[in-house]
């Protein structure tokens, strides 16, 4: 009995221009099972390089630099939002290991705005924080808090310079009440004034001086 060989299909040729595009580091579109979508370059069959992704779920968009299958070097992440049905930026800067590291700015809902230092996905280093209502910290933060040395200036031009700790404000400070031409430095302990003196500063400039000054010791 003759003994019939089959020959094996060709695989085919979109198999293969795939197979090459992520390993040689060609732009290539890649879709998810869950539905998300990849467009960019590839190395050894990981995102690498310059690529965009889309998350289906969420509709948020990065587009940027990748670093073997993760988030790593400069890019920007936007969301989209559910009113307008615009893309806004939520954050732009510098990545790494798929976490925002180095410098970045990140815009919060309400109009609130961080622009400064990062490290492992939380505010660490020097940075100024924007709030919603009007406030500005400028100086140091520690795990997502202010940490260390800062400023906080008030929507009325007050203003506090000194220690942080944990968000609130901690050790030797100034509090400048520009308000009423006064000023007052001591020591803070979880946000509360424990010990210090209160001077006349720039009370003839004040917009709402005191009734009397203070008397001199």
């Amino acid at each position: 009995m003759p003994i019939v060989k089959y020959a094996r299909a060709a695989e085919p040729l979109w198999h293969e221009r795939d197979r090459k595009a992520q390993k040689c580091g060609l732009r290539h579109t890649v879709y998810a099972v869950n539905g998300d979508q990849y467009t960019g370059e590839w190395l050894d069959n990981l995102k690498h390089g310059k690529g965009t992704q889309v998350w289906k779920r969420t509709r948020a968009i990065y587009s940027g630099d990748w670093k073997f299958g993760k988030r790593d070097g400069y890019g920007s992440y936007s969301t989209l939002d559910p009113v307008t049905k615009e893309y806004k930026k939520v954050y732009t800067g510098w990545w790494k290991n798929d976490k925002k590291c180095g410098y970045g700015v990140t815009f919060y809902p309400g109009g609130e705005r961080y622009e400064g230092e990062w490290s492992d996905g939380l505010r660490n280093g020097w940075g100024r924080m924007y709030y919603w209502d009007g406030s500005i910290y400028e100086g140091q933060w520690l795990e997502d808090r202010p940490g260390g040395q800062g400023m906080l200036r008030l929507p009325n031009e007050n203003r506090y310079e000194g220690g942080w700790k944990d968000g609130k404000k901690h050790g030797p400070g100034k509090f400048f009440y520009l308000d009423k031409g006064q000023l007052f430095e001591g020591t803070w302990a979880a946000g509360i004034p424990k010990c210090g003196i209160l001077i006349d500063f720039g009370r003839v400039e004040a917009p709402a001086p005191t009734q009397y000054p203070i008397p001199k010791v």
